[in-house]
């Protein structure tokens, strides 16, 4: 039976596998507690297939996968393609390793779905560049669920009719930047809606250095890191005789795999860098 779907090149309703276009991803930062779930999650997709693994930290030279599917893991981008070529390349690192990632992956081919976080504007100016240059694709987001896109959204909604604002971050023992990136996103987000600073309210008088947390735009960015915790986000809004909060929590990591699948079927669409989940979802 033939294929029916003439919107997408892309098509997830056909009858047979040879009949649907299978997209080849390489997992970036693969032995890592996300690349681990991203690589198995992905594994599982019916029209996407994990065709290798980078990490630098790789002493073998593949990964066994739980069915028992054996894929062939490198230290270096660079180095597995050389072997393999990919539609597309999912990062989930730090900084410095996916922009070395991104120069050998843009330039070869593979389109990129980036939720590493601490990344600059220079460096997002870069893979723009990479992209433009090599006829290539980006998705780029500091949050790749669901329901923390909602919470920006709805908080973005939220910032025209407050004055007063914080944010308050939860997040494992071992997250190693603080604030998270999805914090300082939401409260950048929160500033640009309304075009104005929230009005910040400081200590007359700090008996503890940094009680009040972070500063951005007025919004005042609170972080706690403890076990027990995998990524909570609630925003407090602050008004006359009321407030709103407007909360999102992580059970587990497998709130982050519908919207990265999402981006890796759409970037294979794409041209250019686009900037957040949001705008894959028709929210941005």
């Amino acid at each position: 039976m033939g294929c029916s779907c003439k919107s997408s090149p892309i098509c997830l309703h056909c009858e047979t596998m040879t009949e649907r276009q299978i997209i080849k991803v390489i997992v970036h930062g693969a032995l890592g507690r996300m690349g681990r779930e991203i690589t198995e999650s992905l594994s599982k997709e019916p029209d996407m297939q994990v065709v290798g693994g980078v990490d630098k930290a790789a002493t073998s030279d593949s990964f066994v996968l739980q069915g028992g599917t054996r894929i062939p893991m490198r230290t270096t981008m660079a180095q597995l393609l050389t072997e393999r070529t990919a539609d597309v390349v999912v990062d989930f690192s730090v900084a410095e390793a996916t922009m070395q990632a991104a120069r050998s992956a843009i330039p070869a081919g593979a389109r990129m779905v980036i939720g590493t976080t601490g990344l600059t504007p220079t460096d997002i100016a870069e893979i723009e560049s990479l992209c433009q240059k090599h006829r290539g694709a980006a998705v780029v987001a500091s949050n790749f669920t669901i329901g923390a896109v909602l919470l920006i959204h709805l908080a973005k909604m939220a910032s025209r009719f407050f004055d007063y604002a914080e944010i308050i971050e939860l997040h494992h023992e071992k997250k190693l930047d603080a604030p998270s990136g999805t914090a300082l996103t939401t409260a950048q987000a929160m500033v640009a809606a309304r075009d104005e600073p929230f009005l910040y309210q400081k200590a007359s008088k700090e008996t503890l250095k940094g009680t009040r947390g972070g500063e951005t735009g007025g919004v005042a960015v609170h972080s706690v890191r403890l076990p027990g915790l995998l990524a909570h986000q609630e925003v407090v809004f602050g008004g006359p005789g009321q407030t709103l909060t407007i909360r999102h929590d992580t059970i587990s990591r497998e709130c982050y795999m519908p919207g990265i699948t999402t981006a890796v079927r759409e970037v294979v669409k794409l041209k250019g860098v686009v900037n957040g989940l949001d705008k894959l979802l028709g929210l941005g």
